[in-house]
């Protein structure tokens, strides 16, 4: 997975087997205008309820489904972008940013291997005035074939073991009041533990699908002492907001051992028994 830039997605436009992927929330933010060439999809769809709680990941046969009816082949390069375009301004939950890497982390979750971000996403795309269509592209359906990564996420039983080792660092980025008090979860606080690392410090203030320079991103990472010698394991409280740091840390900045804790604070905090803190300190 690489981020790339505006300009590097213009040059390529003519590239063959080149798959933009739209996820701007609305989709009436789309049918204004989109980047030449770019096909719909809908984040939401990558979620359903589980046996236990909300918003697990699709299994595999509806993921092949959903893939396939965007054309998705395995050889296709494919960059996902999204933006806060006016009907999608809701900037604290939808078209913040996050579609962008909840997308390109579930396409590589279910085995696509040529996955692209476009760093700023559709807003940088039309502060630089570049072109706008509302053309919707023809897409042939094809026969995607789910590989599925499990080295790429932990499971309950796996983390509760695991988070604890002198050897992992559990990081959780919710924003900072949330991770101290009382979020929308039947209780308070994070996981025991957690250190908190908002997502949105790793992202420019007025663009938060454009990254930091990668001084500043170095610089918040020593702050809160993330070594690239321990297991990182991404939390957040859904899911959601922790694909931005599993994919920044695996790919990015290419740290050896990250995991994503999917189920994360909404799973650890539906079990009566598990201990949760309040408070700026992760103990």
């Amino acid at each position: 997975m690489k981020w790339v830039s505006t300009g590097w997605l213009q040059d390529h436009f003519s590239d063959p087997g080149l798959l933009i992927l739209d996820t701007q929330p609305n989709i009436h933010d789309y049918i204004q205008g989109h980047i030449p060439g770019a096909v719909y999809m809908e984040e939401n769809l990558l979620r359903a309820y589980g046996e236990t709680r909300p918003g697990v990941w699709i299994p595999p046969d509806w993921a092949e489904q959903l893939f396939s009816r965007l054309g998705l082949h395995p050889d296709m390069q494919v960059v996902v972008c999204s933006s806060s375009g006016p009907l999608s301004a809701c900037t604290t939950f939808i078209g913040d940013g996050l579609e962008q890497t909840m997308v390109a982390y579930t396409l590589a979750r279910y085995g696509h291997r040529n996955v692209r971000i476009l760093d700023g996403g559709v807003d940088k795309w039309k502060a630089e005035n570049r072109p706008l269509d509302r053309v919707f592209p023809k897409v042939v359906e094809s026969q995607f074939r789910a590989d599925l990564r499990e080295e790429f996420y932990i499971e309950y039983d796996e983390f509760r073991a695991l988070k604890d080792d002198p050897d992992v660092m559990l990081l959780d980025a919710r924003p900072r009041p949330v991770y101290e008090g009382q979020g929308p979860w039947i209780r308070a606080g994070h996981i025991p533990g957690a250190v908190n690392l908002p997502w949105k410090s790793l992202f420019a203030d007025g663009n938060k699908k454009l990254l930091k320079p990668d001084a500043e991103i170095a610089s918040i990472l020593a702050e809160k002492g993330v070594s690239r010698e321990k297991t990182i394991l991404c939390s957040c409280g859904t899911g959601r907001e922790a694909t931005a740091e599993f994919v920044l840390f695996r790919w990015y900045l290419q740290f050896p051992k990250v995991r994503i804790y999917e189920g994360s604070f909404t799973e650890w905090s539906s079990y009566p028994d598990n201990p949760t803190v309040t408070g700026k300190n992760p103990r």
